[in-house]
């Protein structure tokens, strides 16, 4: 299986979830609003996943995936879930320790990392009560992050891309019928945070049984593999932890600002990560197996191979979409996010907001596929030094830029640090001789961003026809909203057709059943 078809496979049940994700959004929206409330869920709901990604998907599975790859590859099958059993069972004491203590110091936890909230009492005692309910998340969906390790290194990744599903229909269940059980609708869906956790977890048990890898609880013990997996952990910890520490001092910074500037953030965000988490996730995680197991097995070629291959999918997808939400941000928020408890005022800051994070939407995508270049050789220490300079970048570019553009100022300094880290990844892989940029790759690239434009201009052209659509009735709106959408697509695909950006035998590839 190459690397585009895993992807698509990965990316097709992603995109199932985003839009399982843009409905819980719009529920949320609706139920929520933009305000004091949604303030306190979105920090509650980002601590855990601050931790998730820094302890699981950070510095966990960077480590994790290249030594169960190579132990798979050399030793067998057997060597590989034994391996697998004995970090699980580390992870998992380590994980429960660490939630009881962030049980019992949630007022400390919530003062340090949402500081503006310490003035309003009654915001910082909601914010307290719905961390401590989402935070057991960790524990489930950090376990959920080996079991998917092993499932990807098996070249199964239908079911990991398939858990994040579980977690949308828990929460638009939670919103759908439990909003008036408690004391907030927040309460409610940050209950419903943990209960898909567990699910998550159950899920990918049997999906590891029924692959042949029955992994089964024992007690923790510090054998030399897991020494191994530690010593590696140790950069890769670090490196997790400056990216992570970049988003929370975004987090930080914007409880300082007028309310709604953190739902503002969040709900643009959202919307950006839909080709992020469709493309860049799917890309990073199908990448990192794939060159673990080709650089075990001496093949340099198909380690270039796979790398061009991401690089051109993510580029293929991310440049067209930054372009359109440049272009119709405002429509998008207005017919997705606009009704209810969420005014005109929030569309248009919302709508700001996500013109200046897709700036930078090309280079989120971009760094998903770049470091696992770097984490399949176990080489966890240089992006470490890469992500150091994009969180100075970043913080320096916070605090001047939030004095002009307030909400608005944070997304573009995020987008800012993300070139300038991405481009010190690709800089690396190309001075250590891991990577070289081919003329055909430079030629896609000038056809992509020819091919966007076209898109751009077309689309621009249609929203000046379909704007009586857009601000019309609910029917109305929604088929404004397809045609621009349909307008994009068929525009992009045209113009990549006619520029011969992509050939027919390329999707006869990807399509075939071998």
């Amino acid at each position: 299986m190459s690397v585009i078809k895993a992807t698509a496979i990965f990316g097709s049940f992603t995109l199932v979830s985003r839009i399982l994700g843009f409905v819980r959004d719009i529920l949320m929206a609706a139920v929520l609003g933009a305000g004091f409330i949604t303030d306190c869920f979105v920090v509650a709901f980002k601590l855990p996943n601050f931790f998730r990604r820094l302890f699981a998907e950070g510095a966990f599975s960077a480590s994790f995936v290249p030594i169960f790859s190579a132990t798979l590859e050399k030793d067998g099958k057997e060597e590989a879930i034994n391996f697998a059993e004995e970090a699980f069972a580390c992870l998992a004491i380590t994980l429960l320790l660490f939630v009881g203590l962030m049980e019992l110091f949630t007022p400390a936890l919530i003062y340090v990392m949402a500081n503006g909230f310490v003035g309003n009492e009654a915001k910082f005692n909601l914010a307290v009560t719905l961390t401590r309910y989402t935070f057991p998340f960790i524990l489930f969906v950090s376990l959920v992050s080996l079991l998917a390790g092993v499932l990807n290194s098996l070249g199964k990744f239908a079911e990991t891309a398939a858990t994040p599903i579980i977690l949308n229909i828990c929460l638009i269940t939670a919103l759908s019928f439990g909003a008036t059980l408690m004391e907030t609708p927040a309460h409610t869906l940050s209950i419903a945070v943990s209960v898909a956790g567990v699910i998550q977890l159950i899920f990918l048990f049997r999906a590891c049984y029924k692959a042949g890898f029955r992994i089964r609880i024992k007690m923790p013990k510090l054998t030399p593999r897991v020494k191994k997996l530690l010593i590696i952990m140790g950069p890769a910890a670090l490196g997790a932890g400056v990216i992570q520490l970049n988003l929370l001092l975004d987090m930080i910074i914007a409880t300082h600002l007028p309310d709604a500037s953190m739902s503002y953030l969040y709900y643009a965000d959202r919307l950006n990560q839909l080709p992020v988490g469709v493309i860049g996730v799917a890309l990073g995680t199908v990448l990192l197996p794939f060159l673990s197991r080709s650089i075990a097995s001496g093949d340099d070629k198909q380690v270039m191979r796979s790398q061009t291959q991401a690089i051109e999918m993510g580029l293929f997808f991310t440049i067209p979409a930054a372009v359109a939400f440049t272009i119709v941000p405002n429509d998008l928020i207005h017919v997705l996010l606009e009704r209810s408890n969420f005014s005109a005022e929030a569309t248009l800051q919302t709508s700001l907001t996500l013109t200046a994070y897709a700036a930078g939407l090309p280079a989120y995508v971009l760094a998903k596929v770049f470091v696992p270049g770097y984490f399949a050789r176990g080489d966890t220490k240089t992006p470490l030094k890469f992500a150091i300079v994009a969180l100075f970048v970043n913080v320096s570019l916070n605090l001047i830029l939030m004095q002009y553009f307030a909400h608005v100022g944070l997304a573009m300094a995020t987008a800012i640090s993300a070139w300038i880290n991405v481009l010190l990844l690709a800089g690396g892989l190309i001075k250590k001789g891991h990577y070289k940029m081919e003329k055909t790759l430079i030629i896609r690239l000038s056809k992509y961003i020819l091919c966007s434009i076209i898109m751009g201009i077309v689309v621009w052209s249609v929203q000046g026809q379909v704007n009586y659509l857009i601000r019309g009735s609910a029917l109305q709106q929604i088929s404004g909203i397809l045609i621009l959408v349909a307008s994009g697509l068929i525009s992009y695909i045209a113009a990549t057709f006619l520029t011969k950006t992509v050939k027919k035998d390329e999707l006869k590839a990807l399509f075939s059943k071998r």
